[in-house]
């Protein structure tokens, strides 16, 4: 009997974190129906055909590879909807939670186990990537289990098959994202604090080894598109505030867990899965600007963990003078979470949370055309909306492009030279024009954009415009035929405001 209520409270500690991170991650799924364009790229690339996408890896996104592939899957068997394209990503974050709540449990108890798998998921950052059509979230779920398989062993317990699954999920990890093996330094500092034997070292660094191995090939060929984050700033103090803050907090956690060298405890495994990611990426960017929060997001386990113990702390604190009252200690800390976090939370589930939407204005592109008109786009990675929504702009002929995304194997297309575009753009009467709103624009660098733009400005007249969630959709008209039709300048100085 004593033996059956335990393994139903072994249950309950980690099923009650997952079941509520899938409860908070299907909590406005569907972002009112908004894709923005980070997911815009998993969006068409999941609808490619294998073939299409083996030819854009080996020129662009190489490193999500394996998610993109993933993605097609799932959009063949269930087809393309915000539900499969974000899906995934909240059972990731449901099993990152549980492996929380499991390694928790194992060194200090149900208070801890139980309170870093609920917190998980209601951790700013989490909640962001929650339901995000990314790989982040995969990453974290990998970072979990491998976390839980190197407890298991250190603990003593199955080691032939766990070393085996460690090593594989590892791979996975790398191949998702290859900045996740940074994990294995973290684990490295958690051998060195709790002086593991020679058994462990041997198994940790021969799977260790073999795994960044595997990974090995995908990060070389990477490096030839390193030209995508060229976009990334460069690392700057005010971008350590952050980092900071999360470890001061995970810094009291592994204090109030009583850190002893040589014992494997929380703070050994936390501690080390918060920082080293952290210190791991601001040291890489120091070398090339590369510090996203989205690339570390698996260093939030570290975090839930350390406060988890934290929690159970003040709980153990409280117990022996009022044994009731310490039960409602974690009660009463996550409703004053969801209490305070709730405008965030809200904030995080609607279309206003990302930079832009990149279906926002198909419905209004579908409004304007008329069959015949020519579209443009600035710059051409706005291409996306007629990626995601070819539909919106059945009838339109796209006078810039010279190959399609899917056939030059990238995801914008590839354009006709400067001069071409403009002899295009002179034999038209009316172009459709999709870029960034003006709160979100940034200037116009490329040729091809600023030959777009003077030619729209000397030969045509805008007579429509629309904006609506970072997305902007101008209608112009030739200047001889707007005067004959008696059209008047409906918007003005639209292409004299400052491209900011």
């Amino acid at each position: 009997m004593a033996e059956g209520v335990c393994l139903r409270r072994t249950a309950l500690v980690w099923l009650l974190p997952a079941v509520w991170t899938v409860a908070l991650g299907l909590w406005g799924l569907s972002r009112q129906d908004s894709v923005w364009r980070d997911e815009a790229a998993t969006w068409q690339v999941a609808r490619r055909s294998t073939g299409e996408i083996w030819h854009m890896l080996g020129n662009v996104d190489v490193v999500h590879g394996c998610y993109y592939l993933l993605m097609h899957v799932l959009f063949d068997c269930f087809g393309p909807s915000t539900t499969t394209l974000r899906l995934p990503s909240v059972l990731a974050t449901a099993i990152g939670a549980a492996c929380v709540a499991v390694i928790g449990h194992r060194l200090a108890g149900v208070w801890t186990g139980l309170t870093g798998g609920m917190t998980f998921g209601l951790l700013p950052a989490v909640q962001f990537y929650l339901q995000e059509g990314r790989p982040y979230a995969l990453v974290a779920a990998g970072a979990g289990i491998s976390t839980l398989l190197l407890v298991t062993v250190l603990q003593g317990r199955v080691r032939t098959l766990c070393w085996a699954a460690y090593g594989s999920t590892i791979v996975l990890m790398g191949l998702l994202n290859w900045l996740s093996l940074m994990i294995c330094s973290a684990h490295l500092a958690t051998l060195l604090w709790m002086r593991a034997g020679r058994e462990a070292w041997t198994r940790w660094a021969a799977t260790s080894a073999a795994a960044a191995f595997c990974v090995l090939p995908l990060m070389l060929f990477s490096r030839g598109q390193s030209a995508q984050v060229s976009w990334i700033p460069p690392l700057s103090w005010h971008m350590l505030i952050g980092p900071a803050v999360l470890l001061t907090i995970g810094g009291a956690g592994a204090l109030l867990d009583r850190p002893r060298v040589g014992r494997l405890s929380v703070a050994a495994v936390g501690l080390p899965l918060l920082a080293v990611p952290q210190v791991g990426l601001i040291t890489l960017s120091l070398i090339q600007p590369l510090f996203l929060d989205r690339y570390i997001l698996y260093s939030m386990l570290g975090l839930a963990l350390l406060i988890g113990a934290a929690i159970n702390s003040a709980i153990q604190a409280v117990r022996p003078r009022l044994p009731r009252a310490s039960k409602g200690i974690l009660p009463v800390v996550l409703v004053a979470a969801m209490a305070a976090l709730l405008p965030q939370s809200l904030t995080k589930r609607s279309p206003a949370s990302r930079v832009d939407d990149v279906l926002a204005i198909a419905s209004d592109v579908r409004r304007l055309k008329e069959t015949g008109n020519a579209v443009l786009f600035i710059p051409s990675a706005r291409r996306d909306t007629k990626s995601v929504s070819p539909n919106s702009f059945a009838g339109l002929r796209d006078i810039a492009l010279a190959e399609s995304p899917e056939r030059s194997g990238t995801l914008k297309g590839t354009e006709t030279s400067p001069n071409q575009i403009r002899a295009a753009m002179l034999n038209q009467q009316r172009i459709l024009l999709v870029t960034d709103a003006t709160q979100v624009e940034k200037p116009t660098t490329a040729e091809r954009d600023k030959m777009k733009t003077a030619v729209l400005k000397k030969y045509f007249m805008p007579v429509a415009d629309e904006q609506i969630r970072g997305r902007r959709v101008t209608v112009y008209q030739r200047l001889t035929t707007a005067k004959k039709m008696g059209v008047g300048p409906v918007l003005t100085g639209i292409l004299d405001r400052p491209r900011r």
